[in-house]
């Protein structure tokens, strides 16, 4: 799972319309670095989840950190205004180790990716070993 940080900031500052682009192109970044097996979805708010078949969490969790670095050059324009820096949490939950349903993997990943904001957002971290990536890496 993956929320995009301090997207409110964005929402109050640029208004609705810009919020709404913003949420536009991290779909299109997210269907841009998924493989074609994936599945890249909004969830919910600025939430987003990604489901990965038959990654192991290792390579969930490399793969949640490259997209974290990545969306750091993704530049969104609204009335040719730029919105920011754009940053993002992530929590990474794998099948069996964190869940066998998909509601248990859910839950996983969520609670991850409160982790990752607790911890000050712009990192990734793996419910499987509670390792944390931030953007001193």
């Amino acid at each position: 799972m993956l929320d995009i940080d301090h997207f409110k900031h964005f929402h109050d500052t640029f208004g609705h319309d810009a919020g709404d682009i913003l949420l536009s192109e991290i779909g299109q970044f997210l269907q841009k670095y998924t493989r074609k097996q994936d599945v890249a979805c909004r969830y919910g708010g600025e939430e987003f989840t990604l489901i990965l078949p038959d990654a192991p969490l290792d390579a969930t969790s490399q793969r949640a950190e490259d997209l974290r670095l990545a969306v750091k050059h993704v530049l969104v324009k609204h009335q040719d205004r730029l919105l920011g820096p754009i940053s993002l949490s992530l929590g990474v939950a794998a099948f069996p180790y964190d869940g066998l349903t998909p509601t248990e993997l859910l839950k996983a990943a969520d609670e991850a990716l409160f982790s990752a904001k607790a911890e000050g957002r712009d990192r990734v971290v793996a419910r499987g070993s509670m390792r944390t990536s931030d953007q001193t890496t």
